[in-house]
């Protein structure tokens, strides 16, 4: 090597060129690559480097707009950026920036590139490894900050989506009757406040179990809320999503049914309740019997209906039901004798 300039020695020994500067690039005179580092190889898979026309392969722009391999070579040191050309098959269009010399003796010029901000990009796309990178480019703690920031992130949606969850079950549990599962008053208050409020048509049905308190006193507590969600089940059966089937006593039940008021409909609905909940329930070996009076007012029964009128139609024909003999359903406002049906036949004496 005597008698070689320094810049001669460096190329020569491609090695460790390609240690010191794997995203190398060095184009003759004529605009052909003649060396390329290992790394840029893997920007174009399948793709000889060497002997390429480096226009082929990149599109180049300097500080001041597009430039030319001429303009390099002319003006001596220039920081540009390169973007592989969208028409190099298998390379993605991740921009590198970094800075090229003219090599005077030689008439070539030599770009040492780096990705830069597109780092994280660029490895994933080209799958790259700390070998790829020179051991002084800080390329690998950007990625570091980058993994942690992506795990904080990730970290702090996770916990973001738990709070909401957490928010979720809190507003649900505030409006959920623990012991049968269904809507509690104030659950019921607010769906009748929001039906009325925006003119849906509905039907309300107020139902209280009859004998109640005599399983309770006979059976105990525990067959009492066996009772109790035996008949949650049974208005789950005859509830759709859009109704709101609520529990608001001890033993009484609110069913309120969007978009439901024909008067037979809902006097079938009471009635196929009341059928269910009269149905012999088993505990430890007894058998506890209910049956259920129901009530049912009606929205359309009022030119301005309002929550508090609703449930006290519901209640009036409730009572209406209860004083005609248990275990029937009444409708607010019919008083004649389709406004209370008659018991279903397993109903209680």
């Amino acid at each position: 090597m005597h008698g070689l300039m320094p810049e001669q020695v460096l190329l020569w020994d491609g090695a460790v060129l390609d240690r010191f500067m794997p995203m190398h690039l060095l184009v003759g005179q004529d605009g052909v690559v003649e060396r390329a580092g290992p790394t840029l190889s893997r920007v174009f898979p399948g793709r000889a480097l060497m002997g390429s026309e480096f226009g082929d392969l990149f599109e180049l722009r300097a500080s001041g707009g597009a430039a030319s391999l001429a303009d390099i070579m002319a003006r001596g040191g220039r920081r540009l950026r390169l973007y592989p050309r969208d028409r190099v098959p298998g390379a993605v269009r991740t921009g590198m920036r970094g800075l090229a010399m003219a090599l005077p003796e030689s008439g070539q010029v030599l770009i040492n590139l780096s990705f830069g901000i597109d780092v994280v990009a660029a490895v994933r796309a080209y799958r790259l490894t700390v070998a790829d990178f020179a051991p002084t480019d800080l390329a690998m703690e950007l990625l570091y900050l980058a993994e942690a920031n992506h795990a904080v992130t990730a970290e702090l949606r996770g916990l973001n989506l738990r709070l909401d969850g957490a928010r979720l079950a809190a507003e649900e549990e505030a409006i959920t009757d623990p012991l049968t599962g269904l809507k509690n008053r104030r659950a019921a208050d607010a769906y009748l406040a929001r039906l009325c409020a925006t003119g849906v048509p509905f039907g309300v049905l107020h139902m209280d179990l009859d004998y109640f308190k005599t399983v309770n006193d006979s059976l105990g507590h525990a067959a009492g809320d066996l009772v109790l969600g035996e008949v949650a089940r049974v208005l789950r059966r005859q509830t759709r999503a859009e109704d709101c089937a609520a529990r608001i006593g001890g033993d009484e039940f609110v069913l309120i049914l969007a978009g439901q008021t024909e008067a037979d409909h809902l006097v079938a609905v009471a009635e196929r309740i009341i059928a269910g909940v009269s149905e012999p329930i088993l505990f430890e070996g007894q058998v506890a019997r209910v049956s259920a009076s129901v009530g049912i007012g009606r929205s359309i029964d009022h030119a301005y209906p309002d929550p508090a009128l609703l449930l006290a139609d519901a209640d009036a024909a409730l009572y209406r039901a209860k004083r005609a003999g248990r275990g029937r359903a009444a409708l607010a406002f019919d008083k004649g004798s389709a406004g209370v049906r008659r018991p279903v036949n397993n109903v209680l004496p």
